[in-house]
């Protein structure tokens, strides 16, 4: 039985967009191969899926977020997330991990300077570099207040930081990261609060060859074993003031404004509710149980739930919604609980096999609880939705 076609035929998987930063049908064909194959390594060892790197920077997908005229496809969201769902169906943590690399590269597109577009897109673009987010961290809570990781401003105008990042993905792997710190006294700036970030916190690229950072990857997770997420320090940490993205104080906005890009984790989610799906359909074929109704039926349901979440993410990928910033958490909200709601159900209908623990519907359901814990997290996700009926 084929594994996406009698499932979900609407969703065909597309060739990379043609262009510097593309590739052939055919080689993005045997990259989804080899990403699935390093998947169940990673997943058994807990080591960072280095495989899993190369193949993302030799595919070209690094690029699709980049603009043309740096070497990039100019993809949209609608095309970002299609991707991210699409390898995610076969490797989750090179999905976030892809993910993670897309949302830094937009935010330098869209606050860096011209001299950083021209540093930095192309090699973003032509995957030598890989980028990371370095916002959360012990103690600051979901919504990133109360930073313990601080920027101070020398005479020479560079900049000092200091603190301790947590779950970092592609730690030690990134070639820069994107660090978010407290660089104002939060009572003394202007900046508005909007409810993830607080006033006062700026943002700073950090190259991976700066000797006041130093990663680690010591920590041990349930769920995307494979995506390097782990620790970032920051000691002494000196950042040339060109290395600064955006406005000093002013991240909390320019994270406000990340949710209106239709960019969702919600992508994530689908892809691995689209493999338990194809997991629980391919069994049900193979042990005869297609002929009973019950059983078509139960996958139809099944398949409902998927396609709903596949839409949502479409929506907020569109940015036609009322307020795209809402249909994003939505989006993540909706598609995030789906994806473990299906990877559950897909485990009971493999019955025995879906109790072996190296059967990928248990991988599918333990990279879907991650996806529920990543920022925004569901819960500041409600709570960010909640806020806006006390405007």
């Amino acid at each position: 039985m084929s594994v996406t076609a009698p499932v979900n035929p609407a969703a065909p998987a597309r060739p990379l967009t043609d262009g510097p930063a593309g590739g052939s049908a055919d080689g993005l064909a045997d990259g989804l191969a080899e990403l699935a194959r390093s998947a169940e390594e990673a997943d058994r060892t807990g080591e960072p899926d280095l495989a899993a790197v190369a193949v993302l920077r030799r595919t070209g997908l690094l690029g699709l977020a980049v603009p043309r005229r740096f070497g990039g496809a100019g993809a949209d969201a609608v095309e970002l997330n299609r991707r991210v769902a699409q390898v995610a169906a076969v490797n989750a943590s090179a999905s976030i991990m892809l993910f993670q690399h897309y949302a830094v590269t937009s935010r330098i597109v869209e606050q860096g300077t011209e001299d950083q577009h021209r540093e930095l897109l192309p090699k973003l673009a032509s995957g030598e570099w890989l980028a990371a987010s370095a916002w959360s961290e012990s103690g600051a809570g979901a919504n990133k207040k109360n930073l313990s990781t601080t920027a101070r401003r020398l005479p020479s105008g560079d900049w000092l930081l200091d603190g301790a990042k947590s779950f970092t993905t592609s730690a030690g792997i990134a070639d820069v990261y994107l660090v978010l710190a407290q660089s104002e006294d939060p009572g003394e700036s202007t900046a508005p609060d909007t409810g993830y970030g607080a006033a006062g916190q700026t943002f700073y690229l950090v190259r991976s060859g700066n000797p006041g950072l130093r990663p680690d990857t010591s920590l041990r997770l349930t769920g995307m074993r494979g995506s390097a997420t782990g620790f970032v320090s920051l000691h002494g940490c000196r950042v040339p003031d060109r290395d600064r993205l955006g406005p000093v104080g002013a991240a909390a906005s320019i994270i406000a404004r990340v949710r209106e890009s239709g960019a969702t984790l919600g992508a994530v989610a689908v892809g691995l509710a689209q493999a338990a799906l194809d997991a629980a359909a391919d069994q049900a074929a193979r042990r005869g149980l297609l002929a009973q109704q019950s059983v078509r039926h139960w996958l139809v349901d099944l398949t409902t739930r998927v396609e709903a979440a596949r839409a949502v993410v479409e929506r907020a990928g569109r940015r036609d919604a009322p307020d795209p910033g809402m249909a994003t958490l939505h989006s993540k909200l909706f598609a995030s609980v789906c994806a473990e709601e299906v990877c559950a159900e897909a485990a009971r209908m493999l019955g025995s096999a879906g109790y072996v623990e190296t059967h990928p519907v248990n991988r599918c359901g333990r990279d879907a609880r991650a996806v529920a814990l990543m920022g925004p997290t569901n819960d500041l996700c409600r709570e960010l939705v909640s806020l806006s009926w006390n405007s």
